[in-house]
């Protein structure tokens, strides 16, 4: 993945957490970035921001529907990187 994709997936997924009702475990987060971002990436951290940023903003316009299968997706994307038990 390159930096943008990769932001943009863990974005999401962290955007998430507080609307969806998930406490995610800041190790395995930790972790995630230690092995799937250079520490030599300094446009990851800013692209984080902006993406989790535009993710927040659009619970507001989805529909019941829409947010239980976002949450979904969220809760399985999550425990298959270790973030959710």
């Amino acid at each position: 993945m390159e930096t943008f994709e990769k932001a943009n997936g863990l974005g999401t997924v962290l955007a998430a957490e507080e609307k969806c009702g998930f406490i995610f475990d800041q190790e395995a987060i930790s972790a995630w970035i230690d092995a799937n971002v250079p520490a030599s990436d300094m446009g990851f951290a800013s692209t984080l921001d902006m993406v989790t940023q535009a993710a927040r903003s659009r619970f507001d316009e989805m529909s019941a529907s829409s947010l239980t299968a976002h949450c979904r997706q969220i809760e399985r994307t999550a425990k298959h990187y270790g973030f959710l038990n």
